[in-house]
């Protein structure tokens, strides 16, 4: 069910793949919810993915950029708002990559190179975009703009290697640059804490599944799905949310407050 909580908003969605993601899902709420978008993604993510039938069910746009480019983000925000036809009210910052998990370094013996660039991609990315979009003037005042964390920012997970340190870095960067541009233009910068979610990205993850199962047995409405969690981003995108900004909010059906669950219990029991 649609409320127009969007209607007249104009954003920028990144990271939409595939209807696995939730930047996917996040595009369709939007455009249910009467919002007009601009999708971006990096030129070798959009020759994998799907983005065109995304843009075309939803009437979009598409402006390809690194989100590691200042110049790239020059000219995304500078084409986003002469395509929509005013400043940008939201934005998705849904970006991370580790070439460290993807090439199965451990932990204990990265590749300081391929650190940088997780860090750079997973993290960098939202300060150089929201200092881009700050220079450039393109924000209305009282925006929204949220970025996609996960638990282990807070938590060590297997496998999850630098990317931990990548989404701490996420959190502290929308923090710091929730007070710069409330105190500037009345804009919100949140982060939210997802369930494990089902995602292509999220799959490429070695140890996944179990990391899904543990989560959904531990927590007490389950694992949140992508659908969820663009239900969330809308609620932070519209007006009702216009005094949250800096938080960290968790979106994992209770999971982060969760000791032990009465399921892991009876998973881990001798049965007699």
């Amino acid at each position: 069910m649609a409320y127009n909580l969007l209607k007249g908003k104009r954003g920028i969605i990144t990271g939409a793949l595939d209807p696995n993601s939730i930047a996917w899902k996040v595009a369709e709420r939007v455009y249910e919810e009467g919002g007009s978008f601009v999708l971006t993604n990096a030129p070798l993510a959009m020759r994998m993915g799907k983005i065109n039938e995304l843009a075309a069910a939803c009437k979009a746009e598409i402006v390809p950029a690194d989100a590691t480019s200042i110049e790239d983000l020059t000219q995304l925000f500078e084409k986003s708002v002469q395509i929509l036809g005013g400043k940008i009210d939201f934005i998705l910052h849904s970006i991370g990559m580790s070439p460290n998990i993807r090439k199965s370094r451990p932990y204990e013996d990265l590749n300081y190179e391929w650190f940088m660039k997780t860090l750079d991609i997973s993290a960098l990315s939202l300060h150089k975009m929201l200092h881009v979009a700050d220079k450039t003037d393109s924000l209305n005042e009282g925006g929204s703009v949220v970025a996609l964390s996960y638990i282990a920012a807070q938590r060590v997970f297997p496998d999850y290697t630098d990317m931990a340190q990548a989404k701490a870095t996420l959190e502290s960067i929308a923090r710091s640059f929730g007070q710069v541009l409330g105190q500037k233009k009345k804009v919100r910068v949140n982060t939210i804490s997802q369930s494990p979610t089902m995602t292509t990205a999220g799959q490429g993850i070695d140890g996944f599944d179990a990391f899904f199962t543990y989560a959904d047995k531990m927590s007490p409405l389950g694992n949140a799905p992508a659908e969820a969690c663009a239900d969330y981003c809308v609620s932070l995108f519209s007006d009702l949310t216009r005094h949250v900004t800096m938080q960290n909010l968790m979106h994992d059906g209770g999971f982060s407050s969760v000791g032990i669950s009465q399921g892991i219990v009876d998973a881990i029991s001798p049965k007699s």
